[in-house]
């Protein structure tokens, strides 16, 4: 029981036996008290008033006198202004350390019966994932692992983009440009390859560009004329005809890239329940359109396109079939989402995609909605910012991104020089030290990652993200090993029988308790908003109150060993926490440092 349930249960129980009334205690409004007032948690008693007929202050005191009578969890209170505010004994804080420490589950909810799909990564099979993937990547990662905390069934998906234009122009850069490359031939990971052929197609469709403008043609129809972007456009005609060559290249070339991928996912510590591929999903839809058609949902134009018209829903005119009949990126989505819903019995969907697209799904969920699906309002939009380096934005087309894969090694990197400077990992075995560096690099880029709220753009600076101390993801895996060096070290056996009722906490103690006790409540807000972030910033706050109480407590060297006992067993379900909290981010917390 959460404390605020415990107070909304004791003064309802205080009001019955007052005041002869019976309320809901759920109805009662609780909070925890604010810095500038002594107490623990603040009962509001301004709607008692209708049954107390008393004053905010007579009120107050008059439930405060009895739960302090008669509930022993209670020790103090004082009532300001209608607002009752209660401090808690050293017996409660014990019995709500002992509940947490017996539960092997604390921060799992309880199942909810929901089954929810989130997507994301989504990536082109034109190039490497690089730094916003991994945002994207992380995000839907964490959102997924903190939604089954949550009490849901979770279902992970991707749609793999490997189909279209962008795929042409790569696959027409290999064939004039790479004399037969392969990754094997190269060295090169397969992803990497194929991103070299799509800068190779930009470098080389700019120079016919410069090269018809230089011939007395105006910049826009220059780049509508460039022989390769024609070439890859009739490319792209071949592959929905079919064309056995091209397909051919299709099919070795997106190869190299999904091996590629795999093996980033798996540094990422990343996998899927679901995958899709647009080039078996691009046609779902046009049923749909059928259907809207009919139903007057969407109208067709003199030159046989299909539009829905949304002006009078404050937005534009949406195209969803072209007048060759061929379908637009969002009338797969349509198909696609009533795919998912019917087949997995969806009771939401949540799309991790970058806040350039937020009017795509607001579009998208409005035409599901004209088209009759009430689960089209179990949609959201988990819309990120963009990522951004200290040189600036990024650009695949020009090369100018950050890999995915270099990041991680450059990760790793900082991780074995930081570590190496400071000499904490000198007496740990070379094969030991080597996975360590891999563990914080990784640890390091997550929370610099996740903990920056999904909705704002973020500036990534990968030596700022390695340091050991501060709001890092170095700083909370060194305070987990400091712990468990400690609990090493402990000469005694200890338990959860060790914290007796009896005990007395000191106020730090106490503290560490409270913010124990939170766990579950971020958990849940963190699933309610979508924001690996909440738990991120939770984690930061808990590492941050045990190394003040370390400073101030020299754990091992107490005498009393009652008291030895309780503090020990104290921290290690505040390392617990620590793990539970950094596995929902997807980080793991090395035993020593």
């Amino acid at each position: 029981m959460t404390p605020e349930a415990f107070i909304q249960q004791k003064a309802a129980e205080a009001i019955q036996a007052i005041y002869s009334t019976e309320v809901a205690p759920a109805s009662l409004q609780v909070a925890v008290t604010r810095k500038e007032f002594e107490g623990d948690y603040t009962l509001v008693t301004f709607p008692l008033l209708k049954i107390t007929h008393q004053a905010p202050d007579a009120t107050g005191n008059a439930i405060g006198q009895w739960l302090v009578d008669n509930v022993k969890e209670i020790s103090a209170y004082n009532s300001v202004k209608g607002f009752l505010n209660l401090s808690f004994s050293a017996l409660y804080w014990n019995e709500a350390l002992l509940a947490l420490a017996a539960d092997d589950n604390f921060g799992q909810l309880s199942p909810t019966g929901k089954r929810i799909m989130v997507e994301f990564s989504s990536p082109n099979t034109n190039k490497p994932l690089h730094l916003g993937h991994i945002r994207n990547n992380l995000l839907g990662d964490s959102v997924s692992r903190i939604l089954k905390a949550c009490g849901n069934e979770v279902v992970k998906s991707t749609i793999v983009n490997d189909r279209g234009v962008h795929i042409c122009k790569s696959m027409l850069a290999w064939e004039k440009c790479f004399d037969g490359a392969t990754p094997e031939s190269t060295g090169k990971k397969g992803d990497h390859l194929v991103g070299d052929c799509y800068v190779a197609f930009d470098k080389m469709y700019k120079a016919e560009v410069k090269e018809l403008m230089a011939g007395g043609m105006d910049e826009e129809e220059a780049k509508k004329q460039a022989p390769s972007l024609r070439e890859a456009h009739e490319m792209l005609v071949k592959w929905e005809q079919n064309d056995p060559h091209v397909r051919s290249l299709w099919s070795m070339m997106n190869g190299w890239v999904y091996k590629g991928f795999d093996e980033t996912y798996a540094a990422l510590g990343i996998s899927f329940d679901q995958v899709d591929h647009e080039s078996e999903t691009y046609l779902l839809g046009k049923e749909l359109v059928q259907k809207g058609l009919r139903e007057g949902v969407f109208v067709t134009d003199p030159d046989g396109s299909v539009w829905c018209d949304l002006t009078a829903d404050g937005l534009d005119r949406k195209l969803v079939l072209r007048g060759d009949g061929t379908s637009v990126y969002i009338t797969q989505d349509l198909g696609t989402a009533e795919r998912r819903f019917a087949n997995y019995k969806l009771d939401s969907h949540v799309y991790v995609v970058g806040n350039e697209q937020d009017y795509h799904f607001q579009v998208l969920k409005l035409i599901l909605k004209k088209l009759g699906f009430a689960w089209a309002d179990q949609i959201y939009h988990l819309s990120y910012g963009m990522v951004e380096l200290p040189e600036g934005k990024m650009k695949s087309r020009e090369g100018t991104v950050v890999d995915a894969d270099d990041l991680i090694q450059q990760m790793y990197e900082e991780a074995k020089s930081t570590s190496e400077e400071s000499g904490k990992l000198a007496d740990i075995p070379e094969a030991e030290r080597e996975a360590l560096y891999h563990m914080i690099g990784l640890g390091a880029l997550k929370y610099f990652i996740i903990k920056v709220d999904p909705k704002k753009t973020m500036l990534f600076n990968p030596a700022e993200s390695i340091d050991f101390n501060g709001n890092t993801g170095p700083f909370i895996q060194y305070t987990h090993a400091r712990i468990c060096s400690i609990l090493r070290k402990a000469t005694v056996p200890f338990g959860v029988s060790d914290i007796r009722p009896e005990a007395e906490p000191s106020a730090k103690e106490i503290r560490l308790v409270k913010l124990l006790g939170l766990y579950p409540g971020k958990v849940a807000e963190a699933g309610a908003a979508f924001s690996p972030a909440v738990i991120a910033n939770y984690a930061y706050e808990l590492a941050k109150e045990f190394n003040q109480y370390y400073h101030d407590t020299p754990i091992l060297k107490e005498a009393d060993e009652a008291v030895l006992k309780y503090r020990l067993e104290l921290i290690s379900v505040l390392a617990r926490t620590l793990r539970s909290a950094m596995a929902l981010l997807g980080i793991q917390l090395p035993e020593r440092m």
